[in-house]
């Protein structure tokens, strides 16, 4: 069955690698157990496999194999389950972060790892993990997974600050319109994100306190730390959206306030204007009952005039401090 990688670990048998057939091989030494990785396999026989191979709950395969579903952890008399979300290295752009899940089954001797799509956490783990490290457990090759999710998603969040950084020196350096689409754009994201990293790290805070049952295979220290990088993480997101927020709201006063000092000219000219358009208006009826036409300084008259109304209406706007 293509998509199906397994690995055998034993006490003093060191490790072997294999697919499907070594299914059932897993020998019964204590402290020996199988790393069973599913990427890309039908779900039909997925179902088949986790329920008879492993007696895993039906309800926590149909989680697993949901196209969506957030971050969770359960406990069954059989395994844990734990659903987690990584980013899609290969998908992932600064401007569109590709979230895919990773689902695992964690039990006294085996762990399943089940993908959907690329998981680029389960592969470094897998080619490095050494019997020293698999001689420890299923539960720190979960350890070693979810650290290698935190190691993802850091520097993405940290990149995202330091674009948000950049926007805002451009916001009083250079602005434009474009600014109101990209912080829209990062505060999309970085809901999305905060809402993952949120989820995770109080799964990852249960995990780390719970001593009932199954939940004793997990070091309280390792996914402690765990626990506090997400954290971390999903505070750093949250502090960034507001930032992303505060800058929006900032850009927008900012270019209220530049349009209310264009529209404040334009009306400084429109009453200026208005006199003079007035007498110009009188004037330029040409009635021939209007005796001052024919007087010869008639208009020079009305040029002083509005000469006098366009000194005097400047003088009143310097006074109230409107120019």
């Amino acid at each position: 069955m293509s998509g199906l990688r397994a690995m055998i670990y034993e006490p003093g048998g060191g490790l072997r690698t294999g697919g499907e057939e070594l299914l059932g091989q897993q020998p019964a030494t204590p402290g020996a157990w199988i790393w069973v990785d599913l990427d890309g396999v039908d779900k039909d026989r997925e179902r088949e496999l986790l329920e008879q191979q492993f007696h895993i709950n039906r309800l926590a395969i149909q989680d697993a194999q949901r196209e969506r579903h957030p971050p969770k952890q359960e406990l069954f008399d059989d395994c844990v389950f734990l659903l987690l979300r990584e980013l899609d290295i290969d998908e992932t752009s600064v401007n569109d972060p590709s979230l895919t899940h990773l689902a695992l089954f964690v039990g006294d001797n085996f762990l399943v790892t089940r993908r959907q799509g690329a998981a680029s956490a389960v592969d470094p783990v897998w080619k490095s993990s050494t019997v020293g490290q698999l001689e420890r457990g299923p539960a720190h090759i979960v350890y070693r997974i979810c650290r290698h999710i935190v190691d993802e998603f850091t520097p993405y969040v940290v990149d995202l600050e330091e674009r948000l950084g950049e926007i805002e020196d451009r916001m009083f350096e250079s602005p434009s319109d474009d600014l109101i689409e990209d912080l829209a754009l990062y505060n999309r994201i970085l809901k999305k994100l905060r809402r993952t990293l949120t989820y995770q790290h109080l799964m990852m805070k249960q995990v780390a306190l719970s001593n009932e049952g199954l939940m004793k295979l997990f070091d309280d220290h390792e996914f402690n730390d765990i626990y506090e990088n997400m954290e971390r993480l999903a505070s750093l997101c949250q502090l960034n959206q507001e930032l992303a927020v505060d800058l929006l709201n900032t850009y927008l006063s900012v270019a209220s306030h530049r349009l209310n000092q264009i529209m404040r000219v334009l009306t400084i000219v429109t009453v200026i204007f208005m006199p003079l358009g007035l007498l110009a208006g009188i004037y330029g009826m040409n009635f021939s009952n209007m005796p001052e036409l024919a007087w010869q300084y008639g208009y020079f008259t009305v040029l002083g005039v509005m000469a006098v109304i366009v000194a005097t209406l400047f003088v009143v706007l310097r006074h109230k401090e409107w120019l």
